[in-house]
């Protein structure tokens, strides 16, 4: 079993950890890398990877919408979650995304390799410090967040805002116009019933949009 792996991950020393810890695996092709989830959807189709490890803080669009985007354009990749996030809240989002596995970070090791092992055989694969009998049930109350209301664009957008982003870039960022982008912004703080940016910075920090450190 031959993988072509692709790794994505703004921090490099990661990257360069991953690489050397997989690169030891002669199964293991590691054929690209990114520091940005737009840097991925740019080169993807010049990876052609079986298997992407995604992380899930990251500017511009976090791993968890670049895996949806993913997902729905290739659905043949299969992609990992490499997170140090182990809350239901971003887990539930993962899976519904379309991701097939979900790592801790603090879990590096044997248990990612056991992780691409299991995704290239098609089963699902969650760390196993996160395995216990109460998951399902927090997993299935993540499910009823307000932010399952949101279309894809209008979590782009949110992350976006909330990481301080002025509509003029955003507008740049994601091919919209100023006034469209406006638009999503009110349509966003509607769908929420919230009144003032403070407000949405603290309800995307609290579900798993973004970091406390992507946030300031």
């Amino acid at each position: 079993m031959n993988v072509r792996l692709a790794l994505v991950d703004d921090h490099a020393i990661i990257r360069e950890g991953l690489r050397s810890l997989l690169g030891q695996n002669s199964f293991i092709e590691i054929v690209g890398e990114a520091a940005t989830g737009r840097e991925c959807l740019a080169r993807i189709e010049e990876w052609r990877p079986d298997v992407v490890i995604m992380d899930i803080s990251m500017p511009d669009i976090n791993g968890i919408e670049v895996t949806r985007i993913l997902k729905n354009q290739w659905p043949q990749i299969k992609v990992i979650i490499f997170s140090m996030h182990s809350t239901s809240e971003y887990i539930y989002r993962a899976f519904q995304a379309g991701t097939c596995g979900y790592v801790l970070k603090e879990s590096i090791g044997s248990e990612l390799i056991n992780a691409i092992k299991a995704v290239q055989s098609n089963k699902r694969y969650l760390s196993k410090s996160l395995d216990d009998t109460d998951l399902e049930m927090n997993i299935l109350a993540a499910a009823k967040s307000p932010l399952t209301s949101l279309s894809n664009r209008e979590r782009q957008v949110l992350q976006l805002v909330v990481e301080g982003a002025t509509s003029a870039s955003i507008a740049n960022r994601l091919t919209l116009s100023p006034k469209t982008v406006e638009t999503y912004r009110s349509r966003i703080m509607e769908k929420l019933g919230l009144h003032d940016i403070p407000s949405l910075v603290k309800f995307a920090i609290q579900h798993g949009l973004t970091s406390i450190e992507q946030a300031n």
